[in-house]
């Protein structure tokens, strides 16, 4: 298992990947559209802060599926987030 440290960074990686290709396509979005981009840009930032709160403080007992279960959800969210602004992107 990496470290906490390495983890925060790799998911504050993807997190901040994913609000530049938010912020990206709302500047270039219609303005009907920048009310959808708020919402995911909302998704993203409550994600970031639940993930690494998560990492911070886990849970004592199975750590192998805690964190198994932490990677299950991240990816989920994280492909339903980037699902979201492709159908925005349309």
């Amino acid at each position: 298992m990496a470290s906490r440290k390495n983890l925060k960074k790799t998911v504050n990686y993807i997190i901040n990947t994913a609000t530049g290709f938010c912020l990206i396509e709302a500047s270039q979005a219609p303005t009907e559209k920048r009310e959808g981009y708020s919402k995911v840009f909302e998704k993203i930032d409550r994600l970031q802060t639940n993930i690494i709160n998560r990492i911070s403080h886990t849970e004592p007992g199975n750590v192998k599926l805690y964190y198994k279960k932490l990677k299950e959800d991240f990816n989920k969210e994280i492909g339903e987030i980037f699902s979201e602004l492709s159908e925005l992107g349309k």
